[in-house]
């Protein structure tokens, strides 16, 4: 309860993702229906999947991972920046992450897409404005990393596996969706510049 009353958006969006992911492990019908198909979105049908699309995952595996993100930066972020500051993030970071997807691959009638990583990633990179500094740890790297030097390389690797991954990940919607969390959090959060570079320079 404490988490719901201090990060509603955050702790709705965590159960809801978690629920509805498990229930299409169960039920792969849902699949058929809530996954993102961007050559029917494009010809204007089930413009719906743009949302549905972040609420299912792969497996859990990829369940996993992003709801670990998820809860290492989503409920403090709430928290740093208020709760329809926080929706509204998550909100465009899935709609830009996946628009960028849909113009891609318009004319690829196979192509599918699922998951939250593109709103994740828009969290990650909105927290990173607010804490460049702090430590980040990646699996089979021992030391962490500050977060605003993963940011980079992070946008490095989303750029190149882009263009020349073929792990069925989309890895234009970590880009797009990263770019948009750092966007919205210029925008809609006064200050948020000058906070970073004080961080930055340890004159916080």
């Amino acid at each position: 309860m404490e988490y719901l009353s201090a990060t509603p958006v955050a702790s709705i969006i965590f159960l809801f993702t978690v629920v509805t992911s498990l229930y299409a492990f169960y039920d792969h019908g849902i699949y058929g229906k809530f996954m993102l198909h961007p050559y029917s979105v494009s010809k204007g049908k089930h413009i719906f999947t743009i949302i549905t699309s972040g609420l299912i995952h792969a497996d859990w595996m990829h369940l996993f991972f992003n709801m670990f993100t998820f809860y290492a930066f989503a409920f403090t972020l709430e928290r740093m920046m208020g709760s329809w500051q926080f929706g509204l993030l998550y909100f465009f970071g899935l709609v830009l992450s996946d628009i960028t997807t849909i113009f891609k691959n318009k004319d690829n009638y196979h192509y599918h897409s699922l998951g939250a990583s593109g709103a994740i990633s828009a969290v990650l990179f909105s927290f990173i404005l607010f804490n460049p500094m702090s430590k980040l740890q990646i699996m089979f790297i021992p030391i962490g990393i500050p977060a605003v030097i993963f940011g980079f390389l992070y946008l490095i690797y989303c750029a190149y596996a882009s263009k020349n991954s073929r792990d069925n990940i989309n890895h234009d919607a970590h880009f797009f969706g990263a770019l948009t969390g750092l966007i919205f959090t210029i925008i809609f959060v006064p200050g948020i510049i000058p906070h970073f570079i004080a961080a930055l320079t340890g004159k916080l």
